[in-house]
């Protein structure tokens, strides 16, 4: 006999939808995975609340730091600062572009690392805390803003304006433009539209590959991390499927996350680096 409780408990598939659903501006789920009429206000909240706390931080470290021996936590800033600066010199040969890329690669990289991180958080804990705070079980909430692609395109294309910024700014905005029409196949009047063609789809392959790399490689772990979830919901089953799923889901659980340590840092790195290339290609003419 049915007692009503078969219908509350989600299947795993809408247990998977349920996690992937931002809670947005429509009020509803929103299966989009781009929607230029849809504001995610979850991805707003922890993307600009992460970004205040990498300020706070990295200002928290230059403001306490002494020229003598330096404790943990400005030993790790200062490591970081020398790695990010090693690699802008090996990009940018302008000392004075360095002024601003490299704290900006340096930000970038502690403000990606931050919202990447927040995959290791237990996967309902801050969905369950808002939905007790709004006291509807059906609210919505996501928590790693890399994982939406809205949030990495807009990255992206903040370092493509920053690009343009030292396009015009090395080269002049008639250096610029006659590059645009001039490279890469010649400054011949019958190539111009090709070689500003060409000019438009670099930028545009650039920004949309820079920001998709960074999403697709924190959804798929967002991803793994909710079937992995469900293997532990299976501890209730009858017989000896349930504790061997648990015990799965433990093992795997762990593995996985120990790895993904491994793949924060190292998306946060590439969308840094990457970052420091484009500027870099910036500064070089055709």
């Amino acid at each position: 006999m049915a007692t009503g409780h078969e219908a509350s408990a989600p299947t795993a598939g809408e247990y998977i939808v349920h996690h992937l659903t931002h809670n947005n501006s429509t009020g509803h789920a929103q299966q989009n995975i781009v929607d230029w009429g849809v504001v995610n206000y979850d991805t707003l909240f922890f993307s600009i609340g992460l970004g205040l706390i990498t300020v706070f931080l990295l200002w928290r470290a230059a403001s306490k730091a002494t020229s003598g021996v330096p404790g943990r936590f400005q030993a790790a800033v200062e490591i970081l600062v020398e790695m990010v600066n090693d690699q802008a010199k090996g990009i940018i040969h302008s000392a004075e572009s360095r002024k601003f890329v490299a704290p900006l690669a340096l930000t970038v990289f502690v403000w990606v690392f931050l919202m990447n991180s927040m995959d290791f958080l237990p996967l309902d804990l801050l969905p369950m805390i808002w939905q007790t705070i709004t006291g509807n079980h059906h609210a919505y909430l996501r928590v790693v803003p890399t994982a939406d692609l809205n949030a990495t395109l807009g990255m992206s294309s903040g370092v493509l304006l920053v690009c343009l910024y030292y396009n015009i700014k090395i080269k002049g905005i008639g250096g610029w433009v006659h590059e645009l029409f001039a490279a890469p196949f010649g400054d011949k009047w019958f190539l111009y539209p090709i070689n500003f063609l060409m000019q438009m789809i670099e930028f545009a392959a650039k920004t949309i590959s820079h920001g998709m790399r960074l999403f697709g490689n924190m959804y798929a772990g967002e991803l793994l991390f909710m079937l992995i979830a469900l293997m532990g919901a299976a501890w209730g089953t009858s017989g000896v499927a349930g504790p061997l799923l648990f015990a799965g889901h433990v093992l795997a659980g762990s593995a996985w996350a120990i790895f993904h340590i491994l793949i924060v840092a190292l998306q946060a790195f590439i969308f840094m680096m990457l970052t420091l290339v484009y500027v870099g290609q910036a500064h070089e003419s055709h």
